[in-house]
């Protein structure tokens, strides 16, 4: 559920679509879908969502 509030908060700052979102991170554009429907990703997964989003906000900072 946290990794779901923090990519909802994120494509919420970045205006950025679920599909978009989905597929630059972890190339699944159904992946904010599934979590919305329940689905639990593994640690890996997780992480490289976790490490998108930092590394997003890094290049677009300022």
């Amino acid at each position: 559920m946290y990794l779901l509030r923090e990519i909802e908060k994120f494509m919420r700052e970045t205006d950025m679509p679920w599909t978009k979102f989905g597929r630059l991170s972890v190339c699944d554009p159904r992946f904010v879908e599934d979590l919305r429907n329940g689905r639990q990703p593994g640690q890996k997964i997780s992480q490289k969502a976790l490490h998108f989003m930092a590394q997003w906000r890094n290049d677009h900072a300022g």
